[in-house]
């Protein structure tokens, strides 16, 4: 059959190369093909078209630029299969040499040792193991890495997985109920503030009148003051709260004279009349009488008990000189010594710098009062000098025949301060009117 049909397409390529040979070449082709025996047996020829020799060039060109695209392609596909295959095969070798090294240690030695047919794949399971760690702590690496884009991601705002963004709105959720806890207490500060500082405000507008109602009255008394040493420190309650502060200081003294007019008859003692204080002694020097017991002067804490009796509420006119020279001291009542000592506190100076208080007594400069040993009555012309006064220049000044101001701390209204309601500077009577025998 198949020659037959071999025969056939020869005998008609033959008929057609006779007829063309005879002919005149009009530029045409022709072309031969089988045709089966039941057919129209004439050779039937099919005209191709025309083709100049520049279009063939370029449809020749482009299939061959098709045909090398598609070769380039298998050969790519080819290598990516060679590589995976290689992997896989690498992959297997290595399970089968760590299942032949356990079948090793377990069956023994099977006479040969076996050669390492994979190059640098590791035979030893403490590699393969070695080879995991590493593995995993690549991945670990990459996990880390992966939490430290999730945290960049939530600063530039992108989104992020379920699970994080749960977490952070818990984290938010708390946040905002601590804010709201924070805002809440602060309103409750911000009413309790308020009502202090209303109530501070009443507390001031009470001292305030209180302090116009004191000037008020200050200002009605020094209207008749005859001159600035006619006035006297009224202190009518025994309190901590009420006194007189001198605004001036001792400076450093060898002897002093402190003369006074007082009057009192307050019982038990009439309490401290006068008392200067300096940092880290409190009790320089003071002049008490409490309880039961006598005037007593205190010089640098060292007492002296004084002969003095002044509780009859009447005005009386006392003096105390000292000198630290033997500690030597004297006391004198309405122009007569009544006692005299030595041996208080000698050779000690009087320190500067102090604070004197009229009517308490300091446990600490210029504060601390007791109550039980605060003074209850009247003192006018309170006056220190830095020497010993003669005898007669007390009587004068206890008699009124004469006044003399202290050189180191005279008694002035401006010289005076006047602490708590209650508390006043007044007239002072004159002076034949404070006589013992007026």
């Amino acid at each position: 059959m198949f020659s037959l049909l071999y025969g056939l397409i020869c005998f008609c390529a033959l008929g057609c190369n006779q007829q063309a040979s005879g002919q005149v070449d009009d530029g045409k082709r022709y072309i031969c093909r089988a045709i089966p025996l039941s057919g129209d047996t004439s050779c039937p020829v099919t005209l191709l078209p025309e083709l100049n020799a520049g279009s063939q060039e370029e449809e020749l060109r482009n299939t061959v630029m098709q045909l090398r695209e598609t070769i380039l392609q298998q050969k790519e596909t080819m290598s990516k299969q060679l590589g995976t295959i290689n992997e896989l095969t690498t992959k297997l070798s290595l399970c089968a040499s760590a299942t032949d090294d356990r079948k090793y240690e377990k069956g023994g030695s099977w006479g040969k040792e076996k050669q390492n047919t994979m190059g640098d794949v590791p035979r030893d399971p403490n590699d393969s193991i070695d080879n995991l760690g590493k593995t995993m702590q690549g991945l670990k690496d990459r996990l880390e890495n992966l939490e430290q884009q999730q945290m960049r991601a939530n600063v530039s705002g992108a989104s992020f997985p379920s699970d994080l963004r749960d977490l952070l709105q818990r984290r938010l959720g708390e946040l905002e109920k601590q804010l709201l806890k924070k805002v809440s207490n602060l309103e409750e500060e911000k009413s309790m503030l308020s009502n202090a500082t209303a109530a501070y405000r009443l507390k001031t507008e009470s001292t305030l009148n209180a302090l116009v109602d004191r000037i008020s009255e200050l200002e009605k008394g020094g209207g008749d003051l005859k001159s600035p040493e006619q006035f006297k420190l009224s202190l009518p309650q025994r309190t901590n709260y009420l006194y007189g502060r001198i605004t001036k200081s001792l400076p450093e003294m060898y002897a002093f004279t402190l003369c006074m007019w007082i009057k009192s008859s307050a019982t038990p003692g009439i309490g401290t009349p006068f008392s200067y204080g300096v940092p880290g002694q409190a009790n320089e020097i003071v002049l008490i009488e409490w309880g039961n017991n006598p005037i007593e002067l205190l010089i640098n804490d060292k007492v002296a008990q004084l002969p003095l009796e002044v509780r009859d509420g009447r005005w009386h006119h006392i003096c105390i000189s000292w000198t630290t020279r033997d500690g030597q001291w004297d006391a004198y009542q309405d122009g007569e010594k009544r006692g005299t000592g030595d041996n208080l506190a000698a050779w000690h100076p009087i320190k500067p710098g102090g604070v004197i208080i009229l009517g308490q007594e300091q446990d600490v400069v210029g504060g601390r009062f007791d109550a039980g040993q605060a003074f209850v009555g009247e003192l006018s012309q309170v006056n220190i000098w830095d020497r010993i006064l003669k005898p007669v220049e007390i009587q004068s000044m206890a008699n009124c025949t004469s006044y003399m101001p202290g050189n180191v701390v005279s008694w002035l209204v401006s010289n005076v301060e006047v602490f708590g309601r209650g508390a006043f500077k007044k007239p002072l009577e004159v002076c034949q009117e404070r006589l013992p025998n007026a």
